[in-house]
Parts: C-alpha cells; sequence; structure tokens
C-alpha cells in the first residue's frame, strides 16, 4: 500500500511539471513562430516558414530547414526542449536523442559510413528553455562530461553540451525583444501563477489568466483558439498544494544559497509566503497596466518593488 502512494505522488510531481511543457510545444507548433524563435536564438533572419520541417521526437522538438541540396538550418540539427525543473542531466538525455537522429539522418540521406570517404554532417546545436520557479540565470552550459567520474584530466571521448536559457518573465530580455511568441508565453506563465496564488480556485484562476492575457494582446490569438484544450490541459495536470510546496522548498533552497549576501534579499525568501498575496496582487496590477517593464524591474530591484507597492496603495507586512 504504501508503495502504490509513493507512485502516486511521483505522478502528480511529473504532471505538475508536464502542463507547461506540453502547453509550451503547442504554442510553438505553428511554423511562424517557431523559425521567430529559431532567428532570435541564432541571430539569422529565414523567412520562409514553408521551408521549415518538423519532427517529434519524444519531449523533443527537431528542426530542419532543407534547401537545394537538403542541408540543415546553418548546417546545425537542432535539438529544442522544455523543462519545468532544473535537470543537470539533460546532457546526457541528449546523447540518447542525437544518437537516434542522426541515425535517422544518415539512413534518409543513405550516407555510407563504412567507406573511407568521410561523411559530412550536421553540427548539433542543443537548447533546453528552463521556466521553473528555481533560481536559475539567464543562461548557462550543462556538460556531459560534468557526468563522468575518474577522468583523471584526461579529456573524456564523448561530449554533450545543452544550452539552458530561463525563458522566465524578466530573464532573457534580448531573446525576447526578438521572440515576441517567446516573451508573451513568458507573461502568460507568469499570470498564470499569480492568479492561482491569489484566487479561490484553480479554475478561477485560468479564467482570469487568459481573460486579462487575451485582453491585453498576450498570446490572444493562441487563447481564443484553444482556450478549453488550455484550460482542461492545466486543470488535468496540476496540483496546487504540490505547487505552493514546490514555491516554499525553492524559496528556503534560495535563501540557503545566498546566505548573507545581503539581509534584504534573503528575508525576501523567508518571508515569501507572508507577502505573497500583495506581490501577486502588484503583478496583476502592472499586468492590467501593460506596464511590463515596469514588472521586469520589480522583480530585479526591491526598492522600486517597494515603490510600486506604494504607488498602487497596497500594503505590504502590514506598512504601506
Amino acid at each position: 500500500m504504501r508503495r502504490q502512494k509513493k507512485k502516486s505522488r511521483h505522478s502528480k510531481q511529473t504532471h505538475n511539471r508536464q502542463y507547461k511543457d506540453r502547453l509550451w510545444r503547442m504554442v510553438f507548433n505553428n511554423k511562424e513562430d517557431l523559425l521567430q524563435l529559431y532567428n532570435a536564438i541564432n541571430h539569422t533572419d529565414y523567412q520562409n516558414p514553408d521551408d521549415l520541417e518538423v519532427n517529434t521526437l519524444e519531449d523533443v522538438l527537431y528542426l530542419s530547414m532543407k534547401n537545394d541540396v537538403s542541408f540543415l538550418v546553418g548546417g546545425t540539427m537542432n535539438l529544442y526542449e522544455h523543462q519545468s525543473t532544473f535537470n543537470p542531466n539533460m546532457p546526457l538525455r541528449g546523447v540518447f536523442y542525437f544518437s537516434r537522429v542522426y541515425e535517422g539522418y544518415v539512413a534518409d540521406n543513405n550516407l555510407m559510413i563504412y567507406h573511407e570517404k568521410r561523411v559530412r554532417l550536421p553540427k548539433p546545436k542543443y537548447i533546453v528553455f528552463y521556466n521553473g520557479t528555481k533560481k536559475q540565470p539567464d543562461s548557462m552550459e550543462l556538460k556531459l562530461s560534468d557526468c563522468f567520474e575518474n577522468t583523471d584530466n584526461e579529456a573524456p571521448c564523448l561530449e554533450c553540451t545543452a544550452t539552458m536559457l530561463n525563458i522566465n518573465y524578466g530573464h532573457n530580455q534580448e531573446l525576447m525583444k526578438h521572440c515576441r511568441r517567446l516573451k508573451e508565453y513568458s507573461i502568460f506563465i507568469q499570470c498564470v501563477r499569480e492568479y492561482i496564488q491569489s484566487e479561490p480556485s484553480v479554475e478561477d484562476a485560468l479564467e482570469k489568466a487568459i481573460d486579462t492575457c487575451i485582453h491585453q494582446d498576450v498570446l490572444a490569438d493562441f487563447l481564443k483558439k484553444h482556450r478549453a484544450e488550455v484550460t482542461n490541459m492545466i486543470l488535468t495536470t496540476y496540483d496546487k498544494d504540490l505547487y505552493e510546496k514546490t514555491l516554499k522548498e525553492d524559496a528556503r533552497e534560495e535563501g540557503r544559497e545566498e546566505g548573507l549576501m545581503t539581509g534584504r534579499v534573503q528575508g525576501r525568501a523567508e518571508g515569501r509566503a507572508e507577502t505573497r498575496a500583495e506581490l501577486n496582487q502588484l503583478t496583476i496590477c502592472l499586468l492590467n497596466a501593460k506596464r511590463y517593464n515596469d514588472l521586469e524591474h520589480a522583480a530585479k530591484d526591491i526598492e522600486y518593488q517597494k515603490k510600486l507597492l506604494k504607488e498602487f496603495g497596497i500594503e505590504l507586512n502590514g506598512t504601506k
């Protein structure tokens, strides 16, 4: 009986992570939006979405762009994956994914790998889009070699590097500037998070979040078309108790990691549960006013956050 209960809890954790993963894949299932994302990451200017071919490999997006000689985009093999939790094992997963993708590429192009002539392969590029609640930098590299034991300073014969990009709202602003869809997705997830904390039920939170974003022209076309599907997806995979527990655990971990760097930041992390309602109220006010730059500024500057709280007349810990 105890074993069965443990399995159920794991299932809730998995579902709680996957609603955003599934939603992200839905949003970027459109060729135009996916091409815009590719251009923003690679600083390219491809214009024809019809030349972009998308294949799904389990939870991974695989982009290829065919030209006259069937090269992939810019001579690269691109794997994109969304993650709602930090996972240092992504490079190992990348090895599995890339081996399957290249196996298919070799077969599709009739490459002779047993001949003396060297085959030409597209260069792999692996991007992980992260939007979990745990604090992470804008960008970081995860390497397969960090998993190896007993290397004795000898370079391993195998390496895989995943570039993890933090797509939580307020992060990677330059990337968001060049990919409107990604920025809108980030705003929508932030809006859902805030309303879930302030509304009595997840259903009410989703209704308000979707209405707010449609009114503010944030993923408006997508949410109008897929409203029922998005709502059902989140309701069937979201666990509010687990989400709140995760937030508290992340807050405690952030407080331990930051240590004595600043007492103010540490106090904010430790008191997050007590001030969450007021900060949620501020976020919603800024979203309704379309003051996205102020929202980004407040997320990084506590003094500016206090100034905005005072502007909107929101009391924080009993003071104005």
